[in-house]
């Protein structure tokens, strides 16, 4: 063969193909989030709104399902009241999640596509202090089972500090009465403060059974509608000094003690124990007199 043979044969060769550039892999994935806190407690046959974000971030349209499981937690076990769960959705008809099974939904969704379920959660009438439920929300692919997220929320029954309104006089007997038939009510407390006049307070959990009860006790006139904020009742719940508010000089009237009738004005406050001296207006010899301060009214103020 000869050299300029071989050439020939070189030249003819075509190169050899550059290698495709590798395809990016396709990325996806699924989240899912609570607005708000994910942890509540609300008082009995109050509904909660649990607002989710279910993100899907990917390329291509897919197809997820949503479980959604309802798992009560109660000292009464099985036997305790059963809560109510309904889940809404736009274009979605609403489901409900009952306590014997789990709920299941498919859904359809396109590139990026952000979903915005409404987990409502109803505390039953019936719970007692401390009930409680769990909502686990799982979203899987149907494509990939692998890519998937899920978000647990917790909502705690808790009770309601509640007016009565009794006539005035009879606070007392109507708190009597009613701490008699507490136990079957779900009562925890009962304050018949003596500077609030006309009203009973009340901590229980079933509003409903309370006030059935309140119509078959004499002297009291019903429940006051609404529920009162704690802020509104602390302050009974903190005693006052018994000299709290006089000062000296203050015109008093004694109310207890051998020289009740009498006034007097105020001449030293002792606040250590709570006691006051004073002088009486009609003693033909000015003596101070010393007593507690829950013994006397401020009837005046000296100018």
């Amino acid at each position: 063969m000869s050299l300029l043979e071989g050439m020939d044969k070189k030249e003819n060769e075509l190169p050899p193909k550059p290698a495709e550039p590798a395809q990016p892999q396709e990325y996806r994935k699924i989240k899912i989030a609570c607005e708000g806190e994910e942890k509540r407690s609300i008082t009995t046959g109050i509904t909660t709104d649990y607002s989710l974000k279910v993100a899907y971030e990917g390329s291509k349209p897919d197809r997820l399902k949503m479980t959604v499981n309802a798992i009560h937690d109660s000292a009464l076990g099985e036997q305790g009241a059963e809560w109510v769960v309904v889940v809404t959705m736009k274009d979605q008809k609403a489901w409900e999640v009952t306590r014997t099974g789990i709920t299941e939904k498919e859904l359809d969704v396109s590139p990026n596509q952000t979903l915005s379920p409404i987990v409502k959660v109803t505390s039953p009438k019936g719970a007692r202090y401390g009930d409680a439920i769990n909502i686990v929300v799982n979203v899987s692919s149907l494509s990939d089972p692998a890519m998937s997220d899920s978000i647990t929320t917790r909502t705690t029954a808790r009770q309601s500090v509640l007016a009565i309104k009794t006539q005035i006089g009879h606070e007392r007997t109507v708190a009597d009465t009613l701490s008699a038939r507490a136990a079957d009510l779900g009562v925890l407390s009962i304050l018949s403060p003596a500077p609030l006049r006309g009203y009973v307070l009340v901590e229980a959990m079933n509003s409903d059974r309370l006030e059935e009860v309140i119509r078959g006790i004499k002297r009291a006139r019903g429940l006051v509608g609404g529920e009162m904020k704690l802020d509104e009742v602390e302050h009974y719940l903190t005693p006052k000094a018994l000299v709290s508010g006089i000062v000296e000089g203050d015109i008093v009237e004694l109310i207890a003690g051998p020289f009740k009738g009498e006034k007097a004005r105020v001449q030293h406050i002792d606040e250590g124990k709570e006691e006051i001296t004073v002088e009486l207006f009609e003693a033909l010899v000015p003596i101070p007199v010393t007593v507690k301060g829950d013994s006397v009214r401020v009837i005046g103020k000296e100018k």
